[in-house]
């Protein structure tokens, strides 16, 4: 178990040491919470990483951007509310489609309920 520990602390340090350092902030905006719970912020730093996010008590809705290792801008949006986290972006793998043999035996199961 100590193995396997000191080995993921070793793969986390060598990570860390490739994070761009020299990053800078460009532009920064932070509007702290109102009394009705209102808020938003957004940043952009010089490596490419863009953020933004606002949101009230019943929800939040944001986007963020990055640029990838590959040197592909990844980007992705997203909203938080009644009906959970929903994310969308290019990069977010998607199911394959159901067959067609599948679609038609869930409609004949539709069209035809068991008697139990």
């Amino acid at each position: 178990m100590f193995k396997i520990l000191l080995l993921t602390v070793l793969l986390a340090f060598a990570y860390a040491d490739n994070i761009d350092k020299d990053a800078q902030i460009l532009s920064y905006k932070n509007d702290v919470a109102d009394s009705e719970g209102n808020f938003a912020y957004a940043f952009e730093t010089s490596n490419g990483i863009q953020q933004q996010e606002a949101g009230n008590p019943v929800g939040v809705a944001g986007q963020y951007q990055y640029v990838s290792p590959e040197g592909e801008r990844v980007a992705l949006s997203y909203t938080a509310d009644e009906n959970g986290y929903q994310a969308s972006g290019s990069h977010i793998p998607t199911p394959p489609p159901i067959p067609e043999a599948i679609i038609r035996a869930l409609e004949y199961i539709a069209a035809h309920p068991s008697a139990i």
